[in-house]
């Protein structure tokens, strides 16, 4: 880490691993990393970035993109010091809608999270993976990543499995009275609490050189449903601020009714902000299927949207429900919108970007269904964002309180 006085903060070096669609290497950039490589090795995404970066969007300007399947990255390229490794390595092992194979998946890459924490030694890192990482069945095995990352030094000898080195990792790790290099935190964050227009909870280990010293907490959330309630039911501040005429307005859903009478009796809440929307999301594009010459860059109408049983879609008043991938293509009921006329049909790739706030400037090269696996894979950019930022905020803490002033980290 170094402090460049040109921008009068410290400019901190990441490497962005599983770059994805860009969700959270975008939030890194946003929160001030400057990425000395990002890695990733699916061929549509890398076109997304190279484009954007032909069309000098802020965004994605100025990174080094590395086409490539991660266990094969040298990190020896690396000519400067990394303070943050982030990424997400791919989730589909430990995903509700996936196989459920976890450590069996060929796609676990977890294993290369840990080889580049050991060869490059950062201040700090970050990775985000599913809830379903949390489920009981992978206990053992999401404590066993932990322990690789406390200890990434220990490396598991040949010929012995995951479990013969998870117990000597735990002996490891029990003999040195949990003393680790580096101190990990595992918080499970609900994007819409920080001002993401999605329901979306993501697991993300964060952790810390153990000698760098750095204090860290989870950042709290900033937008709440309470508030979202208070809004529409109690103020009416949401449906005047939409201009949605009374007569147009939805009833109030039985499961709320009691707590917005008890909201109706307290003081307003004025501690945090409403949950954002769907329609505060999207209410500005024109709707695709009537006005297919919009002009707006991936705002293009995808026919043959469909209720069935378990695929009703996202309400136009409610976070939307979490953007999926899917293993056989594009899950239908979580990439559709119900329309105010209760009419349905799936979010083009602009609006399912602003689901993850993604930036506007940033374009989509792919297909539909290829860019909606994308970004039904992706960090929301903002909360991405709200983490790294408060990673940046605990390593500049502890190099201003060092006595030695602005020294390198």
């Amino acid at each position: 880490m170094i402090y460049e006085e040109k921008y009068g903060a410290f400019l901190m070096h990441s490497v962005e691993l599983f770059a994805g669609a860009g969700g959270l290497a975008i939030g890194m950039s946003n929160a001030g990393f400057r990425h000395a490589a990002v890695v990733e090795l699916d061929h549509f995404a890398c076109e997304t970035f190279r484009e954007n970066q032909r069309h000098h969007a802020h965004a994605v300007e100025g990174w080094p993109l590395y086409e490539m399947d991660a266990r094969f990255f040298d990190y020896s390229q690396v000519k400067v010091e990394v303070d943050v490794i982030s990424g997400g390595p791919p989730c589909q092992p430990f995903s509700l809608g996936g196989k459920h194979r976890g450590h069996l998946d060929e796609r676990d890459m977890f294993p290369e999270a840990v080889r580049a924490v050991r060869e490059l030694r950062p201040k700090a890192f970050i990775f985000e993976n599913v809830k379903g990482l949390n489920r009981e069945s992978f206990n053992l095995y999401r404590t066993y990543i932990e322990l690789q990352l406390q200890h990434p030094e220990l490396v598991r000898r040949e010929h012995e499995d995951w479990l013969q080195h998870r117990a000597r990792l735990q002996r490891h790790h029990s003999q040195n009275g949990e003393a680790s290099t580096y101190n990990t935190h595992v918080e499970v964050l609900n994007a819409a609490d920080y001002g993401v227009p999605q329901r979306r909870e993501r697991m993300f280990i964060v952790g810390f050189r153990s000698d760098v010293g750095a204090k860290w907490s989870c950042p709290l959330g900033t937008h709440s449903e309470e508030a979202l309630l208070h809004s529409k039911w109690v103020s009416g501040d949401y449906w005047e601020r939409h201009r949605v005429a009374r007569r147009d307005r939805p009833e109030i859903p039985l499961r709320v009714r009691r707590r917005i009478e008890r909201l109706a009796s307290e003081l307003p809440l004025d501690a945090e902000e409403s949950w954002r929307t769907v329609r505060d999301a999207v209410e500005d594009l024109p709707d695709p299927e009537f006005h297919p010459d919009n002009g707006i860059p991936n705002h293009v109408f995808t026919p043959g949207a469909r209720v069935y049983v378990g695929h009703t879609g996202s309400v136009l008043d409610e976070p939307a429900k979490t953007l999926k991938a899917g293993r056989h293509g594009v899950p239908g009921g979580e990439n559709m919108m119900v329309k105010g006329d209760g009419s349905v049909r799936y979010f083009t790739v602009r609006e399912a970007a602003r689901l993850q706030t993604f930036p506007d400037e940033f374009e989509f090269r792919s297909a539909w269904s290829q860019t909606m696996r994308q970004l039904g894979n992706a960090v929301p950019v903002l909360l991405g964002e709200v983490v790294a930022w408060s990673v940046a905020q605990a390593l500049e803490q502890q190099v201003r309180a060092k006595p030695t002033g602005l020294a390198a980290g």
